[in-house]
């Protein structure tokens, strides 16, 4: 009814039915299994559309790179990404409407995935008939399914994935794959994206973008004679041989489990509105709220955990906090001594590192019982922009460390911790890691920064946080969140202040370090030094 009432009334779109309805439960696998016999597409290599980490609407920059927290006090995750699948045939306006449909949703993380990215690669019989214009790249057997259901199924849960190139040229995957990371929404679009039981189960909106077969040709001739150098006459052959009726036999049928079918593709503003309505009310009813004051009070009159390590108060050390607490302390007494505590932390952190014995042999020619690191490498990661200081005391004790980084900053509206920009080495998933802020208060990026790498598959037990001074708040919400992590400071302060400042506390760390000024009303999380 609702159905019929949306297409009478607008003209626009079919509800095929209400949205989230049934119908995936009654499928086996939607496609039988069919062999090949098709021609493959001139393209170079396929589209990652969420590389580079940035796409320019007209009315913004929409960053791609991270999105506000997946996860609860837990540090388990409490909701997952909001997932569109676009399905619809060749040249349909499905990449067009996945773009109207990001630039009116104004959120600041998606994802746009697309299907061509994941065609299986081909034996040298399949190659030989790629080559002749002979296999059928518009069948569900040239797509590796199990590789896009596990890809996408890990991006849904807010972990960091690798998407294939997949180069044209060669029926190939390229070597360097490229890494997605965050999102609150991802919009999956391609030609077979309602083919497959398990990718739809993944799916909470389906779109079929339903457009004129005649229009669809006209857009393929347009592209291939003038982007691909094709004859008019090959095209057409190519369409009537094998576009038209993989449409009619794989693609068409599947139009039926969509919830939203959408006539004319990217023109049709009113079905985009629709649709965005939509996924706005989704992403309302699983916003997570960060409620700092239960934070502040969950962890109240408990003993601090076995995994924190604070370094030996001897008077150099209250020495060195109390010229750096100082309000009066000049800029370059701060940093001189400031330095001084991180080359110390930074040492201290190291000793908590995996070692083996290893015997080597004097100038006396005597042999000695020493210890090396055992494990594959050493990576620093700083929080900016504090974070970032603490890295020239570790390049000063770890000779080639590799150094990452992770800006996280607090959305002043809903007041949680949100991930702006991340770079981090390659294979840190079998790294030990270093993750560094000057301080920690409240613990919520320090929190979030854990959740990234472990995100991508550094495993918590290789990860030690550090931080000059720390907040009691800080460190049981850390340790409760991820009791594997160990924590190591010079000092730990006993209370948070209304505003989450550290109390006696050590002032804004940033601006006194880099000189910078803060207002009267200053906040860490105000700044863009993000620890919190």
């Amino acid at each position: 009814m609702a159905a019929g009432f949306l297409q009478s009334s607008l003209g626009e779109v079919w509800m095929s039915r209400i949205m989230h309805g049934g119908g995936e439960g009654s499928l086996d696998r939607l496609l039988p299994s069919v062999s090949t016999g098709l021609s493959p597409r001139k393209r170079t290599t396929s589209q990652c559309k969420s590389e580079p980490p940035l796409l320019r609407t007209s009315k913004r920059t929409i960053y791609t790179a991270g999105r506000p927290p997946w996860y609860n006090e837990h540090g388990t995750q409490s909701k997952e990404a909001f997932v569109i699948g676009l399905c619809g045939g060749s040249a349909s306006g499905k990449t067009t409407v996945a773009r109207k449909i990001i630039e009116a949703l104004d959120v600041p993380w998606v994802v746009l995935l697309s299907m061509d990215s994941f065609y299986k690669v081909l034996s040298p019989e399949q190659q030989a008939m790629a080559a002749s214009n002979d296999y059928n790249f518009d069948h569900p057997d040239a797509f590796d399914f199990d590789l896009l259901t596990h890809t996408l199924r890990k991006l849904k849960q807010g972990k960091s994935v690798k998407i294939p190139v997949y180069d044209f040229t060669t029926h190939g995957r390229q070597k360097d794959w490229k890494t997605v990371y965050g999102a609150s929404v991802i919009i999956f679009e391609g030609i077979m994206a309602f083919a497959d039981k398990e990718l739809l189960q993944l799916l909470d909106m389906k779109i079929f973008v339903d457009t004129d077969s005649d229009i669809r040709l006209v857009r393929r001739l347009r592209r291939d004679i003038t982007e691909r150098g094709r004859d008019i006459e090959g095209v057409i052959k190519q369409y009537n041989k094998f576009v038209k009726p993989a449409f009619e036999q794989y693609i068409e049928p599947t139009m039926r489990l969509a919830d939203i079918v959408v006539p004319r593709g990217g023109g049709n503003m009113v079905a985009i509105d629709l649709i965005v309505q939509h996924v706005h009310s989704q992403l309302e009813e699983r916003k997570l709220r960060w409620d700092m004051a239960a934070l502040a009070s969950a962890h109240q009159a408990q003993p601090f955990p076995q995994t924190l390590s604070v370094l030996e108060s001897t008077p150099q050390v209250r020495g060195m906090h109390t010229i750096i607490r100082n309000k009066e302390t000049s800029r370059d007494e701060f940093i001189f001594y400031s330095k001084r505590l991180m080359r110390l932390l930074i040492e201290r952190a190291l000793s908590f590192l995996p070692s083996q014995v290893h015997i080597v042999q004097t100038p006396q020619g005597e042999d000695y019982e020493g210890k090396t690191f055992h494990g594959k490498r050493i990576t620093g990661v700083s929080i900016l922009r504090a974070g970032e200081t603490m890295e020239p005391a570790l390049r000063a004790v770890c000779k080639d460390v590799r150094i990452g980084k992770i800006l996280i900053q607090t959305n002043q509206d809903t007041g949680e911790p949100e991930l702006h920009y991340l770079r981090l080495p390659k294979d840190i998933s079998e790294d030990h890691v270093i993750l560094m802020d000057c301080t920690v208060s409240t613990g919520a990026a320090a929190m979030m920064a854990v959740r990234v790498l472990l995100d991508h598959d550094v495993q918590e037990d290789k990860i030690l946080l550090v931080s000059l001074l720390m907040a009691e708040m800080g460190v049981h919400s850390v340790a409760y969140a991820f009791p594997q992590v160990k924590i190591i400071t010079t000092a730990v302060d006993k209370k948070v202040n209304d505003l989450f400042h550290i109390i006696p506390g050590i002032g804004n760390f940033g601006d006194r370090y880099f000189g910078t000024d803060a207002p009267p009303d200053w906040s860490d999380e105000d700044m863009d030094e993000p620890s919190y």
